[in-house]
């Protein structure tokens, strides 16, 4: 998914630091515009842009304006964020050329997944976009497989998730706390320095090279950070 760009449009800045950094946690670039005609200019002015999420009521022009002006000239795909939620609506949003419609209040992970499958159908994101390489270590999110150095590595389903957290947190210092609300979803009740026990058994299985990316921060928890050579 390098280099694709979502361009987020919503008056409400906490809306759009939401959805932006859940969609930046998954390597978009994003572009943020607060009414419907800085969208409609943002996106004329830059071609690049390959998705728009669009909120209906805003300030200067509102979303249905601005997504009309947009499909005078583009098949870009488009997602509406309302309040509303009356078949009229969404009705409407489908006949204006809308792709997808999502009802406030949303979870923005849903709303991640809707975007991926947007770009898969509309051919921008091939399964080869959930693959991340970092160093000697290949992820294939979507096959859910793991290799170092072209091998495969054989994970559990939360060595997994360990390693994809990781390395979307590369460079960054990570709580065991932390680790755990996030790999387990805070329903996980177990002793924080469990995560010891899956940090060695996933150093373990990626071996040396890979395994010593997996820093160890004493007294806090982990950083994984890229190998210089």
């Amino acid at each position: 998914m390098d280099n694709i760009k979502i361009l987020i449009a919503d008056d409400e800045e906490r809306m759009r630091k939401i959805v932006r950094d859940f969609l930046v946690r998954e390597g978009y670039m994003i572009v943020e515009c607060s009414n419907g005609l800085e969208a409609v200019d943002t996106f004329q002015s830059d071609p690049s842009i390959s998705l728009i999420i669009m909120d209906v009521m805003m300030p200067v022009m509102d979303g249905w304006t601005a997504v009309t002006e947009i499909r005078k000239s583009s098949k870009v795909p488009i997602i509406m964020l309302t309040a509303k939620s009356e078949e009229k609506d969404e009705l409407k949003g489908f006949s204006l050329g809308v792709d997808e419609y999502v009802s406030k209040p949303f979870s923005p992970k849903i709303l991640v997944a809707r975007v991926q499958a947007l770009l898969r159908r509309s051919g921008q994101e091939s399964a080869l976009g959930d693959v991340i390489t970092v160093g000697c270590i290949r992820m294939d999110k979507a096959a859910h497989q793991v290799y170092v150095d072209d091998a495969p590595v054989e994970l559990s389903f939360k060595e997994f998730e360990l390693l994809n957290y990781f390395i979307e947190n590369k460079g960054i210092a990570l709580s065991r706390e932390k680790i755990l609300n996030n790999v387990w979803d805070y329903d996980y009740f177990g002793e924080a320095r469990t995560i010891d026990t899956h940090v060695k058994k996933l150093r373990a299985k990626l071996g040396n090279k890979a395994g010593e990316m997996i820093k160890t921060i004493w007294g806090m928890g982990y950083k994984f950070e890229e190998n210089d050579t």
